[in-house]
């Protein structure tokens, strides 16, 4: 395996064609805590090992930390995301508004979602049942001021959790 100056790792003699529009393949969001060291290591080299260029956050967002507005551009610099939904994905603030992100990018510029549950049932997700529930109730009590931005996160969920995806559970 090799790493060209772009930092793209290489696992064949092929080349890919570097696009021209966007700056990334695939951005990849996810509850580090849940997936990072795993789950979401093998399916970046697997992503990155078939040519396709793949943005995850390398760094963990600590408490009362905003996202990063490189973070947010790069949604807006890929062509599809992959949002790995696993049960303490509602419970990060930032993976929620990175959500919200995803989802007007792909109203706005045509970003193709890929959901992932990952040892989640989508029904919870959807249904905001289990992890999601709990993770709700902890917003709810957050942000009493701003029950406006806790409704645009559940509607979120249901939206992604609406669109066809890989259920981890059936591998």
């Amino acid at each position: 395996m090799a790493v060209d100056a772009d930092g793209v790792v290489g696992c064949s003699s092929s080349s890919s064609s570097s696009t021209k529009r966007r700056k990334y393949h695939v951005f990849l969001s996810f509850r580090g805590e849940d997936t990072r060291t795993g789950f979401i290591d093998h399916l970046y080299t697997s992503l990155q090992c078939k040519g396709l260029r793949t943005f995850r956050d390398e760094e963990g967002l600590e408490r009362g930390q905003y996202i990063n507005p490189s973070l947010l551009q790069a949604i807006d610099e890929s062509r599809s995301a992959i949002v790995v939904l696993s049960p303490g994905y509602a419970s990060s603030t930032w993976c929620l508004d990175e959500l919200q992100k995803i989802l007007h990018s792909k109203k706005e510029l045509g970003l193709q979602i890929f959901p992932i549950f990952h040892s989640v049932d989508p029904s919870d997700v959807r249904k905001q049942n289990g992890s999601f529930a709990e993770a709700f109730k902890n917003h709810e009590k957050r942000f009493t001021e701003d029950k406006m931005k806790v409704q645009r996160w559940r509607d979120a969920l249901e939206e992604v959790a609406s669109i066809s995806g890989w259920d981890s559970r059936n591998k």
